[in-house]
């Protein structure tokens, strides 16, 4: 059975009804004449314990709005009650008075109630020793411990309780929204390595397509044989370029479950080179290449973004140079060094590009925690990347 809203946790609705309900029960319990317990005036009349038992109802009713007010009428209350000899149903509340103190007020305020309740029955107990000449005065400190420190110590708890189970939830949300948080950064760096793949694989081979099939169709009178020279390349740099979709896309749809780099990346490698230059003589590009130091096995990590490095240096000095590039590749112990430099078409003539692929070869290079420039150098335009291989490849 669902309670109303209004009687919801924490709602103002819930304090009425718990005062209403406090007030009735100790209406009943002034009805049955259950007062005074103490009896210092056998001849008090009845009335003047409701004063005290509507006080005691109104301290339960301000127990979230206001808990030091409804601490001090409480007391204040139960003081009066008590002077006038006592009265169950009061003191009864005043417990639910105490309890609600310590749950819902400040932590200096149930800390100051623990002590208070604590000298309260100690003082208690010596004074029902000394009062009765017995040990069985003892039985006054009880009844403090009854009606005040067994509320506080019961309030501290479950305050401590709803403590904890407030700060594992603040741990969980901050859990959740790291996880979050990791997942976009994942996703991003996801998608920012799918868009190097994909201009890489794509970007390159259509501009060879393109400039052929921008020289065919501007320059007017050509023979059957270069025709059939620029087709030929128009058709290496299709099939090629589908090729690697192919492979990217495999990737994609299958990727390793190890964490490890898809084998069918690995494809692309710095051996490849001479593949690539050829490609690039054949598509009008005059490539001088020069090689430092003894090539050996690198990581599958360098290996692709030297192998993407030097495609898109080249394919740059294809589409904005003047026809001829000088390449060079430098082993080191750690790291190798990759320098592509052409010189610039003047006015800037060319194909248009969206310039995503200095920005991609500086990623690649960032990445992997290596150093890359591309500027003008002695007037021709250079790409430099020195990507580390470690020690003893």
């Amino acid at each position: 059975m669902r309670l109303p809203p209004w009687l919801g946790s924490g709602t103002r609705g819930r304090d009425l009804a718990l005062a209403g309900v406090s007030l009735a029960g100790g209406l009943v319990l002034w009805t049955l004449g259950w007062q005074p317990q103490i009896r210092p005036h056998p001849d008090v009349p009845a009335v003047l314990f409701l004063p005290p038992l509507l006080a005691m109802c109104v301290a339960v009713g301000l127990r979230l709005v206001a808990p030091r007010a409804s601490l001090a009428v409480g007391t204040a209350a139960v003081v009066v009650d008590i002077s006038l000899g006592g009265s169950l149903g009061a003191i009864l509340i005043y417990t639910q008075v105490l309890y609600d103190a310590c749950v819902y007020g400040p932590p200096r305020l149930w800390r100051w109630l623990l002590r208070a309740t604590i000298g309260l029955s100690v003082v208690g107990a010596i004074v029902g020793v000394i009062l009765s000449d017995q040990w069985s005065g003892v039985a006054i400190g009880v009844l403090v411990v009854l009606v005040g420190l067994l509320p506080v110590l019961t309030g501290i708890s479950v305050r401590q309780y709803r403590d904890q189970a407030a700060a594992e939830r603040a741990r969980a949300e901050q859990t959740a929204r790291l996880v979050e948080l990791d997942r976009r950064q994942a996703v991003s760096a996801e998608r920012a390595r799918m868009a190097r793949e994909l201009h890489d694989v794509v970007a390159n081979h259509l501009s060879a397509v393109a400039i052929h099939a921008t020289a065919v169709l501007s320059v007017p009178g050509l023979d059957r044989g270069q025709v059939e020279s620029a087709l030929r390349v128009i058709r290496e740099s299709s099939v090629q370029g589908l090729s690697e979709m192919r492979q990217l896309i495999e990737v994609l749809r299958e990727p390793g479950g190890d964490g490890t780099a898809a084998p069918e990346l690995v494809s692309a490698r710095l051996a490849g080179t001479d593949e690539l230059v050829e490609r690039v003589r054949a598509a009008g590009l005059a490539v001088r290449v020069r090689t430092d130091g003894a090539p050996g096995p690198l990581p599958v990590g360098v290996d692709l973004a030297a192998y993407r490095i030097v495609q898109e240096s080249l394919t740059n000095a294809l589409k904005h140079g003047t026809g001829e590039a000088d390449l060079t590749i430098v082993y080191r112990p750690a790291e190798v060094v990759l320098t592509v430099e052409n010189p610039v078409r003047r006015g800037g003539a060319g194909l248009a590009g969206a310039g995503a692929g200095l920005i991609g070869m500086r990623e690649r290079a960032t990445l992997l925690a290596g150093r890359f420039s591309a500027g003008p150098h002695d007037g021709r335009w250079q790409v430099r990347a020195a990507l580390p291989i470690g020690e003893g490849r």
